[in-house]
């Protein structure tokens, strides 16, 4: 896994918690920035487009792009609006929705 990213540095000083990620068991910092923790830990593609299938990850990191949407207890959230918390299940939202 190429972990060249940006945000290595991410959790230095903070607890990690358990997150599933498509099934994938994770440890990330506890009340970072969610969409960033999972860039760190190397998943770069959050959902795919409803036309091309096409992946998407986050690109605004502020709310505006919706490219960084993840499903969490059955809805759409964006992942740079929320922070990591301890079991959270996170899935890729269903094609088609935005």
């Amino acid at each position: 896994m190429n972990n060249a990213l940006p945000f290595e540095g991410l959790g230095e000083g903070r607890a990690l918690v358990a997150v599933s990620f498509t099934g994938q068991e994770l440890r990330l910092p506890l009340g970072a920035n969610l969409a960033a923790a999972l860039l760190g830990a190397g998943i770069t593609t959050f959902r795919h487009t409803p036309v091309s299938g096409a992946p998407r990850g986050p690109f605004c990191m502020m709310g505006a792009c919706f490219d960084c949407l993840v499903e969490v207890d059955g809805i759409s959230r964006q992942a740079c609006m929320m922070e990591v918390s301890e079991g959270l299940i996170l899935n890729m939202p269903p094609v088609g929705e935005r």
